[in-house]
């Protein structure tokens, strides 16, 4: 696709998109029902449209990621080998879909978030404060990171609300802190996932970019927001979001295609 493909007014709608999705996505995840709608709105095939919508995403994601570190809320240094491993796992899970119908595991998707917001919301102490951890460094990165980056690439919604639980269940960090240690691992899988749809030739390069900066721009603004307001700016955004994001795939995966 070329430079004529896009409107103006196109432009503007993918620039606005990406600003919002980012800022919301980077405090609490769920940015792609944003994009992903728009994406398909403007382009004619599906698959392009994912495509797409991993590279704009991967704007987001790595904008955060370097506010974050820059911001002394994140070392880049401590959670790269989770990083690795969720790239690996989202890398396979790509792999693997290829060749695998998820649509039966994505009718099971909606109840899971359903009870990662009722676990929140029952916990209003979860995330206030770093707690000591459940587990080892390395054992989380083998079955946290390497597994939830599978799942990115295999189905996808929700996987920045796993990794953030993650965070704070397996290794007791705050939410604040869990959400820019997720948005890293985040960065990671969402990068894997793009390499495969760039080797497919299945990104509309124009859209994903014009997207993308206004990806970074709310990814900025996002993670400046978790970093100066905290736990107590970001729980109801979380809840907020994991919500949404819950009914919107109960929808997709158990109404929208009934007749």
């Amino acid at each position: 696709m070329e430079w004529l493909d896009i409107l103006w007014w196109q432009a503007l709608l993918l620039l606005a998109t990406g600003l919002v999705a980012g800022f919301v996505d980077t405090l609490a995840g769920g940015g792609g029902l944003l994009t992903l709608p728009v994406l398909l709105s403007i382009c004619p095939d599906p698959k392009v449209a994912l495509g797409t919508n991993k590279l704009q995403a991967a704007f987001g994601s790595t904008s955060a990621t370097l506010h974050f570190a820059r911001a002394g809320a994140l070392d880049v240094r401590d959670v790269f080998r989770a990083c690795l491993l969720a790239f690996l796992g989202s890398l396979s899970g790509t792999l693997i879909v290829q060749f695998i119908d998820s649509q039966q595991l994505k009718k099971i998707l909606p109840f899971l978030l359903l009870a990662v917001a009722l676990f929140i919301w029952l916990q209003p102490r979860l995330g206030e404060k770093d707690i000591h951890p459940r587990m080892s460094r390395l054992k989380f990165d083998l079955l946290c990171a390497f597994g939830i980056g599978f799942y990115d690439g295999l189905i996808g919604p929700g996987t920045g609300t796993f990794l953030a639980l993650a965070f704070m269940l397996g290794l007791g960090f705050n939410l604040a802190r869990a959400t820019a240690h997720a948005k890293a691992l985040n960065c990671a899988s969402n990068i894997a996932s793009l390499t495969i749809f760039l080797c497919a030739q299945k990104i509309w390069i124009v859209a994903g970019l014009l997207m993308g900066a206004g990806q970074w721009a709310g990814a900025r603004l996002g993670s400046h927001m978790v970093v100066t307001r905290g736990t107590r700016f970001i729980r109801p955004v979380f809840l907020t979001m994991v919500t949404l994001v819950t009914l919107k795939l109960i929808w997709d995966n158990w109404f929208h295609f009934r007749h």
